[in-house]
């Protein structure tokens, strides 16, 4: 599902903008299956983007074009994928009627159900099922605020690409796990996105998303714990909870404190995302999650997948989105399985194409 804005059928170049980075992705498809083509990634300045705000939007243009340059692209069509409180969906139930009939009430039928002037949103839907024996139909609801949507779009173009698609990130994650992954009919699954400032909960049943919601926590929580342990700088305690290295000697670095940071983190962080399951779990009783995908750079902290799997009781592991891509022509084996929880959202865009809803 796709916040479209233009229509121009095609490939596109998938481009996750986070707060600690921007990531791009590009793939080739084929009736074989797909192939990665191209992965690039570029810093952003911390408090470049804030809570989903761009506070730095020069800063993140600079981004863009790095990463792009460092992936070797040189297509201009891109999806991009939203996220956090300026995006509502929902699953609502409604009279019966066609897409078109739809098409022209659901300004209507939103103002019920979003938290957000009506005209200040972009807004989109699918139908999920059809006439029921009391005449209602289940619609998926998605609203994104007219100006999230538009920093989006500038940074894009100053960066001298073509915005083509606007996504939901949890619904690029669905798009990257189910390229590579089965489902048992009726089997739940939760996909956890853990990236820097934003956690993004998607729990999908039979294909369908039955349960969205992004939650104000993620990775940073770990570098601002880190710091505050050892007195060092963002860049260094970034690296250290990545385990990619360890602070210069001009620091007495005390494991212990890293790994009570660390913990504590990890429980705070995992404290947050299991209520979020735990009310769906509450709200949909004969809807059992039965196994966790996590993604995100969080993804890579030590033992996160083992805690978040002995909280939850429920089997966890990373999500692979090359997991059933051809043999790449440029990347190792290796290499992609590490950069793999950092490009899911970039690999969920990069599937999609322009004439698709």
């Amino acid at each position: 599902m796709n916040l479209p804005f233009m229509k121009k059928a095609g490939p596109v170049v998938g481009l996750d903008i986070g707060s600690s980075g921007v990531k791009v992705v590009g793939v080739s498809t084929s009736s074989k299956g797909f192939e990665v083509t191209h992965l690039g990634m570029a810093p952003v300045p911390a408090e470049a983007i804030v809570q989903g705000a761009f506070l730095n939007s020069s800063a993140i243009v600079d981004a863009i074009r790095d990463a792009v340059a460092n992936a070797g692209i040189k297509g201009k069509d891109i999806a991009a994928a939203v996220s956090g409180h300026s995006v509502i969906v929902k699953q609502i139930s409604l009279p019966v009627m066609t897409a078109e009939e739809l098409e022209e009430s659901i300004r209507w039928e939103a103002e019920q159900y979003i938290p957000f002037d009506v005209n200040e949103v972009n807004l989109d839907f699918q139908i999920l099922s059809g006439d029921d024996a009391e005449g209602q139909m289940d619609v998926l609801l998605v609203a994104a605020k007219k100006d999230l949507i538009d920093d989006y779009v500038q940074v894009i173009g100053e960066a001298g690409l073509s915005p083509a698609v606007v996504d939901v990130a949890s619904f690029a994650i669905e798009n990257a796990f189910e390229a590579n992954y089965d489902v048992e009919p009726g089997e739940v699954v939760a996909l956890v996105n853990v990236g820097a400032q934003v956690v993004n909960i998607s729990v999908v049943k039979d294909g369908m998303p039955a349960f969205t919601r992004d939650i104000s926590t993620g990775g940073n929580q770990y570098t601002e714990e880190i710091q505050k342990a050892l007195s060092i700088g963002y860049d260094d305690a970034e690296r250290i909870k990545l385990g990619n290295a360890t602070p210069d000697d001009s620091h007495d670095v005390v494991p212990q404190e890293v790994d009570h940071a660390m913990r504590a983190t990890t429980d705070q962080v995992l404290g947050e995302i299991t209520r979020s399951l735990d009310f769906f779990s509450a709200t949909a009783a004969e809807s059992r999650i039965g196994r966790v995908m996590v993604c995100g750079g969080s993804a890579h902290v030590s033992d996160f997948a083992k805690s978040f799997q002995d909280r939850a009781n429920v089997p966890v592991q990373v999500l692979n989105p090359f997991e059933r891509m051809l043999p790449s022509k440029k990347f190792d084996e290796a290499f992609l399985l590490e950069m793999g929880p950092f490009m899911t959202v970039g690999v969920g865009l990069a599937l999609r194409r322009t004439d698709e809803r």
